[in-house]
């Protein structure tokens, strides 16, 4: 009923508090979905996971931006994030509570996502047992590797598809400049 990522952002979101995971699961799957057909919705829930990952690494401003871009979002696209499981009122209010703590700068503490589908949250649960996980534990915020997973995170992968995508954008240039070359 709901797509595998959505669930591997709640477990990152819930359990790990792996926030650039969430973000990296979630943005793959919104990714798969035609330029002009990608929902907005797994935007918004992008930007909390980012949000609170900047927050936790202090970066009052960066938290700000992404904390507001999730709120208008979740304002539009309330009605989808019901459908999702989440309790979008509830939703609301947590996150200008959380905004207001990041304007006033205050340290970061875990946030759980209001879910209030039950199947929706007893999939979640049987995930975080089988992988030996703890729902809704605060974060370490000792855990260097997790706080700034951006820096110390293997990107090899990533710069390959970049350099795939820029040749494909080079060729394509290349076809339309010698299709009209009066451009």
């Amino acid at each position: 009923m709901f797509d595998r990522a959505y669930i591997e952002y709640l477990v990152h979101f819930h359990c790990d508090r792996d926030y650039f995971e969430c973000h990296e699961v979630l943005e793959e799957h919104w990714k798969k979905d035609a330029l002009n057909n990608r929902k907005k919705y797994w935007v918004g829930l992008i930007q909390i996971a980012v949000a609170l990952y900047h927050q936790r690494r202090e970066n009052f401003s960066g938290a700000l931006k992404m904390i507001s871009n999730a709120i208008k979002i979740i304002e539009k696209e309330k009605d989808h994030i019901e459908q999702l499981g989440l309790h979008s009122d509830q939703l609301l209010k947590l996150l200008v509570n959380r905004k207001e703590d990041i304007q006033h700068q205050l340290p970061y503490t875990s946030i759980n996502l209001p879910i209030i589908n039950k199947n929706l949250m007893n999939e979640c649960l049987l995930i975080c047992r089988k992988e030996g996980m703890e729902w809704g534990v605060e974060s370490n915020l000792r855990n260097l590797d997790l706080i700034h997973k951006h820096m110390r995170r293997n990107r090899t992968d990533v710069i390959k598809e970049r350099l795939v995508e820029l040749e494909k954008r080079k060729k394509n240039r290349a076809v339309h400049t010698k299709k009209n070359p009066n451009l």
